[in-house]
């Protein structure tokens, strides 16, 4: 029972493409080397090879508030002596990091560094390497030691080993998510009115044309090479021009804007219900007619050029309905890595132009292809419904950040209610639309889907009620948003924040911020240091933000863990820290950065904290913190694993008593 009901959320869930985010435990691998340059002198070399979407940073040095140096500290050793200063070789990315407020500078992809040593034959030499990489999410503090001969070949098959089995172990991160979510997407846009008829038409213009079969056969490879190229390459160089311009400001400041700021957010919410009231028939949306006829003209042209105007005309055409879809893609994997949204476009491209040269390939299988007809305009109709549930969450996220309350947990739920019951009627042939043919019969297909799309309302319908609804937890606002919900009314979560030692009166940002599961706990950090002296219980500091994903993940499926509330609410002080909260403080919590900048959001206060303290700017990032200021454990991430939640936990709890 339990396998057939993941079975069928998982296919529910393909409507709204949750992809999870798997963090490597560690990502940059070293390997070394030793290279004899006469008369007593070694160069040893230390390469780092670094796990895509993240970076090393360089040997500094920084202030303090700064990120953490790559250094290398030799042993001292009477059989050798260091010959001048270290050296790097790789391609050094610098920028001012508006977060540290200092210059910065950083290494992706590898990079090597070197020292030259006078040494004896044979000697030793230790070395102590100290270094810290981030992405988007995370930053990792690590440190590794390193025993080198020199004057002997040193075999690195070990080390090297250990880089090919952590890479391997490290694909299957985010960024196969995104990539299977975009093929996804891509075979339903080739479904689309726009596109389906296409297929047979321009395959047979090219296997028509004059020249061999096999020359046809080519030039349908060029077309559909042209295709991916051009959906792949403008993504490509727009990335690309606003790194350049602007540094690590695509991985920084411009994904966080884009993905918390309520300008962003309404406008992708704007057009997500455009597009949606286009799929219904309301209008059609269409590049500018010339446009279109000028790329279509070209076409005519021989060779290469006609080719690649043919796919320009194609992708123009086909706009109104991959689009949104195309958005929907670019939008998900923008999580701030360089190249997951190429990567991802690649997929989607790919994918997208493969039928055209399939059909090619194998002319005969035209024959087989259904015929254009109302199916296509009812496909285009049901990407409409699942583009208004797409776009309420842009709404949602600034609803959130900016504490409008128009949209609580409930209305959202509602509203998905409604949308989907409403497909489901659709479906079954009880609402038409504009385009819309008559349907004599109800087909097979659309029995299924009618049944998936009601089942998913029935899953929803508890929700209303403060079910945790877990397997959407990442897309729905947080419970604690909701105004009723049934557990409450018995008075068990009440009972538990009255009892709870955590309970105290005059919390900063209460009247604006909650925390899940009825918990009790702060929102500022100084008043949650000094309440956790008082009682005498540790802190459990909650780093997240009203737009992260995987916080509402972790609280649904791991916090929700009646082993974990117990944890929190008995033998710790909670206090949550949002980095993109924009409600702006009194002067007298103002925080001045070393750099002599002013803050004045909580959001921005609590994200320069995370930084200067424990080296971070990501979401979820658990911390326990006892006396002092002093960590308790290693911090946690983004995890599912319950048991592990527990432990780290507990282990918390052990250390602060010792």
């Amino acid at each position: 029972m339990k396998l057939i009901k993941n079975l069928f959320l998982t296919l529910m869930l393909a409507f709204v493409s949750v992809a999870v985010v798997a963090q490597p435990v560690e990502p940059v691998f070293w390997k070394t080397s030793v290279e004899a340059q006469g008369d007593g002198l070694y160069k040893i070399t230390f390469k780092a090879s670094i796990e895509q979407g993240w970076h090393l940073y360089d040997m500094g040095p920084y202030e303090i508030g700064g990120p953490m140096a790559t250094t290398f500290t030799f042993e001292p050793a009477s059989d050798y002596s260091l010959e001048g200063e270290m050296t790097a070789e790789g391609e050094l990315i610098k920028h001012y990091d508006d977060v540290y407020m200092m210059d910065v500078g950083y290494y992706e992809g590898s990079v090597s560094f070197s020292q030259v040593v006078k040494s004896a034959e044979g000697a030793a030499i230790k070395v102590a390497a100290e270094w810290m990489s981030c992405n988007d999410q995370n930053c990792v503090n690590s440190d590794k030691d390193f025993e080198i001969t020199v004057g002997e070949p040193k075999a690195a098959a070990e080390e090297s080993a250990q880089i090919v089995d952590a890479v391997a172990a490290n694909s299957g991160g985010s960024l196969w998510g995104f990539v299977l979510s975009a093929i996804g997407w891509a075979l339903i846009a080739l479904l689309t009115p726009c596109v389906f008829p296409m297929i047979p038409m321009t395959v047979s213009f090219f296997l028509k044309g004059s020249g061999s079969v096999a020359k046809g056969r080519f030039r349908a490879l060029m077309y559909g090479l042209f295709i991916v190229i051009l959906y792949t390459v403008p993504i490509g160089v727009i990335i690309f021009l606003t790194w350049l311009i602007g540094g690590d400001a695509v991985t920084a400041d411009i994904f966080n804007w884009l993905a918390t700021h309520w300008l962003p957010n309404l406008i992708f919410f704007a057009v997500f219900m455009v597009f949606a009231a286009s799929f219904f028939g309301a209008f059609e949306i269409v590049l500018p007619e010339k446009l279109v006829n000028d790329s279509d003209a070209k076409s005519d042209k021989s060779g290469l050029a006609g080719i690649f105007f043919m796919a320009l005309t194609l992708v123009l055409v086909s706009f109104s309905c991959t689009g949104p879809i195309v958005g929907s893609v670019l939008i998900q994997s923008t999580s701030g890595e360089f190249w997951t949204p190429i990567i991802t476009m690649f997929a989607f491209s790919v994918v997208f132009a493969l039928p055209f040269t399939l059909f090619a390939l194998f002319p005969t299988w035209l024959k087989q292809l259904p015929k254009s007809g109302g199916w296509l305009n009812s496909v285009k109709v049901v990407l409409g419904f699942v583009e208004l549930a797409l776009g309420l969450k842009f709404l949602s996220v600034a609803d959130q950040t900016y504490h409008w309350g128009i949209l609580d947990r409930e209305v959202y739920l509602a509203l998905w209610i409604a949308i989907f019951s409403l497909m489901g009627l659709y479906l079954l042939g009880k609402l038409k639309f504009k385009h819309d043919s008559d349907m004599p019969y109800l087909s097979v297909p659309r029995l299924v889907l009618a049944i998936l799309s009601f089942s998913f309302v029935v899953y929803m319908l508890p929700g209303m009620w403060g079910a945790p609804l877990t397997a959407l937890s990442g897309y729905m606002p947080p419970l604690q948003s909701q105004d009723f919900v049934l557990s409450q009314a018995g008075g068990a979560v009440a009972q538990a924040s009255d009892e709870g030692d955590n309970a105290v009166v005059g919390v900063k940002y209460a009247d604006k911020l909650e925390l899940p599961h009825g918990l009790q706990g702060f929102f500022d950090m100084a008043q949650a240091e000094a309440y956790a002296a008082e009682v005498g219980k540790p802190l459990f500091v909650d780093f997240t933000g009203h737009g992260c994903v995987n916080c509402r993940e972790m609280e649904s499926r791991v916090w929700s863990d009646p082993r974990v509330l117990k944890l929190l609410r008995e033998e710790y002080v909670v206090v949550a820290l949002y980095a993109d909260d924009k409600l702006k403080v009194d002067e007298a919590d103002w925080v001045t950065t070393d750099a002599g900048k002013v803050l004045k959001t909580l959001g921005k206060i609590n994200s320069y904290y995370a930084l200067k303290n424990y080296g971070v700017n990501a979401q979820p990032y658990y911390v326990l913190q006892g006396a002092d200021g002093e960590q308790l454990v290693e911090p946690r991430g983004y995890d599912l694993d319950v048991e592990a939640f527990v432990d780290f936990l507990q282990r918390g709890v052990e250390a602060y008593k010792k």
